[in-house]
């Protein structure tokens, strides 16, 4: 029987335990298994319509990563000492029509081909009416990298929850970023495009301050 006060508790330990590190213990490296566990995190993460618009680069090459460094203000001391380093791209153009939502409907959600035609216009209707997505193929990509947050929330939980550091990062040059991993021929500029990012390891040393957050009253609306 599950005792919901424990994981309850081991829930708000784990978020209480993350903070943005800054820099990492370079010696310590995060162990084959429990990287493949953050991984599952995102894999399993939900998406808008099932549509799993992501895909986790794993960039443990430190040529490659000291060329990212230099167009990432934000993750100067990650790249360095992280233990590991993770790229999340979104993808560009995914619509029900699109290769790869045809894959997404046929191969993932296995719908019967005489359903087809009535799923790929709803799905149509829900991006190009509810939410006019295909007003630009920015607002499409930008759908899409909504989506990548979410996988992204759940690593750094995932991570936190088994004493792993982490730092999620939005402070790099989005198209120089797009060029170098382009260039490494890691980066399908057709099809993708760079989100976030985040690293992983353990923390070289302590937080200096605790954690700071607006209380519950200011965040959270009730209607009644």
């Amino acid at each position: 029987m599950i005792n919901h006060a424990t994981k309850k508790q081991e829930l708000m330990d784990a978020f209480n335990f993350r903070h943005a590190t800054k820099a990492f213990d370079p010696a310590k490296k995060i162990s084959e298994d429990d990287f493949n566990f953050i991984l599952e995190a995102g894999r399993l993460s939900p998406s808008s319509i099932g549509y799993e618009p992501w895909r986790f680069l794993v960039v443990q090459n430190r040529e490659i990563r000291e060329k990212l460094r230099e167009v990432s203000s934000g993750a100067q001391g990650q790249f360095p000492t992280a233990s590991h380093f993770v790229i999340i791209l979104a993808r560009k153009n995914a619509t029900p029509q699109s290769d790869y939502g045809q894959h997404i409907l046929k191969n993932v959600k296995k719908v019967p081909d005489d359903k087809m035609e009535q799923m790929v216009k709803a799905y149509q209707h829900f991006q190009g009416v509810n939410l006019n997505l295909y007003e630009s193929e920015r607002a499409l990509f930008d759908w899409a990298s909504k989506q990548t947050y979410i996988a992204l929330g759940n690593m750094l939980t995932a991570a936190a929850l088994i004493g792993i550091d982490s730092c999620p990062i939005e402070g790099f040059h989005m198209e120089k970023v797009n060029e170098v991993l382009e260039n490494e021929g890691l980066l399908d500029r057709e099809n993708f495009s760079v989100s976030v990012m985040a690293a992983f390891g353990y923390r070289a040393e302590e937080p200096h301050r605790e954690k700071s957050r607006q209380s519950q009253d200011e965040v959270v609306q009730w209607v009644d």
